[in-house]
């Protein structure tokens, strides 16, 4: 099974993601890494497996959760930092430049991740997913000012069709202060 593939179906509705996380594995050859609520209601289905599997298994959460899919995704080739900085594992000895991504749902948020990560010489910090954020998400990544300049605008570029970016920004010299709540 390739876990290089990553597929996501995020929905406005709690009972219908369970519903769809339960169907999306049972439909295809794929692992379920993660599947939970997250604010403001929704629901975050995050699968992995073979590339087509994962195409198919997304297919058939799309087409179950008709209206109240949000967003969605599959990533044939994700970056091997998206995963640890989805699951706030990522260690970082320290932060030079500092590159924040917000978008409105947390899908879009792992494209642009994703984008920026393949694009430059950074480290994702974090993905920070919608949990208090009213149904945000953001990512974190750090590098030299350049890597990280680079990276920010093709992590907007990457998010396309998906939800919306709604802010960035590229902090060439953060305080030691924002760090330290950073690590």
């Amino acid at each position: 099974m390739n876990l290089r593939t990553i597929g996501c179906v995020e929905l406005n509705s709690i009972a219908w993601g369970m519903h769809v996380a339960d169907e999306m594995v049972k439909s295809a050859d794929v692992k379920l890494m993660m599947a939970r609520p997250t604010c403001p209601g929704r629901y975050l289905v995050i699968i992995t497996g073979d590339t087509g599997a994962v195409q198919s298994a997304v297919e058939v959460g799309r087409d179950i959760a008709k209206d109240m899919a949000v967003d969605w995704f599959t990533i044939a080739s994700v970056h091997m930092d998206v995963l640890p900085a989805l699951n706030g594992t990522t260690i970082i000895p320290k932060i030079d430049a500092l590159g924040v991504i917000e978008t409105s749902t947390t899908a879009s948020c792992i494209l642009a991740a994703d984008a920026a990560a393949k694009a430059g010489e950074v480290q994702l910090i974090e993905i920070r997913m919608a949990a208090g954020l009213g149904g945000k998400a953001y990512v974190t990544m750090t590098g030299d000012v350049g890597s990280v300049t680079a990276s920010v605008e093709s992590g907007v570029a990457g998010v396309k069709d998906a939800g919306p970016v709604l802010s960035h920004v590229v902090m060439a010299s953060p305080s030691e202060e924002l760090k330290a709540h950073l690590l």
